[in-house]
């Protein structure tokens, strides 16, 4: 019997991962290709592919991307976006997208350096990272600070802190490495990895 239950959970061990992530990448794939898939399908009908939709929009926004460095092109993309800049509500929300995106695939990544942090008042840490060091300009007395986004266990949010620059320390780890740690839980310091060396900041 026991036999029989320690199989049982090895088989949910190598096989539930394994399908959570063909899960995740099917409806991954579904969504991008139902972008401009389901207005594709009306004119292919019963031709239709499963992943024109996703070629489609690739190649769009490659085209689009190329648009926008051209002189013509590129300056009516810029009007547009200084317009969505001046919009109240739609300024708010434009420049957060904007800014998130930038922060991941931009020329100055956020997300780029991982900091250690002491809780105040014990000798607690947390993994964070930083998202910004330039915060002179959002507001003159912290111009001695950064801000480091501390996100939580087994879910996508978190808290933004802002701390003295000379209370942290950068970490010599990948960012995607301290990453599935934080949202693990710490359980993927099982894996035997090598400890983290300290940088300057």
């Amino acid at each position: 019997m026991k036999s029989i239950f320690k199989n049982f959970i090895n088989g949910i061990l190598t096989i539930v991962p394994i399908i959570l992530v063909i899960y995740v990448i099917y409806k991954t794939f579904m969504f991008l290709d139902s972008l401009l898939g389901n207005l594709l399908k009306p004119y292919f009908k019963e031709r239709y592919i499963p992943g024109i939709g996703l070629l489609t929009t690739l190649f769009l926004i490659t085209f689009l991307g190329w648009l926008s460095t051209r002189f013509i092109t590129g300056s009516i993309i810029r009007m547009v976006d200084r317009l969505l800049e001046k919009i109240p509500l739609v300024k708010t929300i434009y420049s957060v997208l904007k800014d998130t995106v930038h922060s991941f695939l931009g020329d100055k990544k956020s997300f780029s350096k991982v900091a250690l942090v002491t809780l105040p008042g014990t000798n607690m840490k947390s993994l964070g990272f930083i998202t910004s060091e330039n915060l002179q300009a959002f507001h003159e007395p912290l111009s001695g600070h950064v801000a480091v986004y501390v996100p939580q266990t087994f879910q996508v949010a978190g808290f933004t802190f802002l701390i003295p620059k000379e209370d942290i320390e950068i970490l010599d780890v990948k960012p995607e490495d301290a990453m599935k740690f934080i949202l693990s839980g710490g359980m993927t310091s099982q894996n035997g990895d090598k400890p983290a060396k300290e940088k300057s900041l």
